[in-house]
């Protein structure tokens, strides 16, 4: 009961009452808002975030294209000698952008934070191509792989089989999509064990070339084949950040999709195609990065308090370009191991990957 004044009329201190309310929601509307965020703080943090990791991949940039240049700063000859380190720096932006737009968009669909698109056999069968190639055609074989055309192929097959694999296990009344990861487990298992019987017969030398396959490394990109992966990959990632909004509600689970109006298991179908078009894309530009995606997205969700896909997204690539780019410099120009990129990458990821699911007590 508030305190009165004796003697005070009872319509004073109502209308007293009533301006302490009004003050309380006025003071309320200043740090909530609707939309992506639920205050105005979380928003210019968000923002706060977002410029300062995009300062810090214009840095790394920067000192990759620029370390070790003896020549002036921006002159026409520093120039020269950058444009032959653009290259890495485009494939980095491409391998970042395919496995943080990717992964995300593929735990949204899963509603699972903890798995990668990897668990459905992506890299179990680009090594096994890999393999078979050595293993039937020799080291020429491989090497006759360097144009766009067998990479394409690659590419397709890649696409076609994870295609086929939703259309089976996610249509018709008893789709299930933890079906479909459960078989995907299975036949990545079972690409891995034929690749690993025929890398068992092959001659040494033979093993040792192809064994620099099997790590992803920006070294492995072939600059022709950017002709067909740019264009690609902007079409897609572009697709789904026009989906976002889709993203968006699909994360709130099959139920309430179906009750906001939308029809879960096509979109999730929709979306899974354009993360295989995605994946397929980088691992085979690169080889298998399992853990970069995973790492990019898992650090994305710590640092974007919303739920809003078109503000996870490129926070998760500027994060994946970041620790990769940071990478590659450290060990070419610092530490001269350049190829063993693909295996730090990995070794902080699967560390990373176990502490979340202790973390959480269960896949």
């Amino acid at each position: 009961m508030p305190e009165t004044t004796p003697g005070a009329p009872a319509g004073a201190t109502r209308a007293s009452v009533e301006r302490r309310a009004t003050d309380a929601f006025a003071a309320a509307d200043e740090t909530r808002s609707v939309g992506p965020f639920v205050s105005a703080k979380r928003r210019r943090r968000y923002y706060a975030i977002l410029i300062g990791l995009a300062v810090l991949a214009v840095l790394i940039t920067i000192g990759l294209l620029g370390w070790d240049n003896k020549q002036e700063f921006l002159t026409e000859k520093w120039w020269r000698v950058a444009k032959m380190r653009v290259t890495a720096v485009v494939v980095i932006l491409v391998v970042t952008f395919c496995q943080a737009f990717g992964t995300v968009a593929f735990q949204t669909a899963t509603n699972n934070r903890i798995i990668t698109p990897s668990i459905i056999g992506f890299e179990s069968m680009y090594v096994l191509v890999q393999t078979s190639v050595v293993y039937f055609f020799g080291v020429t074989g491989l090497s006759g792989m360097s144009n766009i055309g067998t990479f394409v192929l690659q590419v397709s097959v890649m696409v076609l089989f994870a295609v086929l694999l939703y259309s089976w296990l996610l249509s018709g009344r008893f789709g299930n999509l933890h079906v479909m990861l459960l078989v995907g487990i299975v036949l990545g298992g079972g690409m891995g064990a034929i690749s690993s019987f025929m890398q068992r017969m092959l001659d040494p030398n033979e093993f040792d070339i192809l064994s620099a396959k099997m790590f992803g490394n920006v070294s492995n990109a072939d600059t022709d084949n950017f002709i067909v992966v740019i264009p690609v990959c902007a079409l897609v990632g572009l697709s789904i950040w026009l989906l976002a909004p889709r993203l968006n509600v699909i994360g709130l689970g099959a139920d309430i999709s179906a009750n906001l109006g939308l029809n879960h298991k096509r979109q999730v179908m929709l979306m899974l195609t354009l993360v295989a078009i995605l994946m397929a894309m980088s691992t085979s530009l690169v080889g298998p990065l399992t853990f970069l995606g995973f790492l990019s997205a898992t650090l994305a969700y710590s640092l974007v308090d919303s739920y809003d896909h078109r503000r996870i997204l490129p926070v998760a690539w500027l994060v994946g370009y970041c620790m990769l780019a940071g990478a590659y410099f450290l060990l070419r120009h610092v530490l001269t191991l350049v190829d063993a990129v693909g295996i730090i990458i990995e070794l902080i990821g699967g560390g990373v990957f176990l502490i979340v699911v202790l973390r959480k007590g269960r896949l």
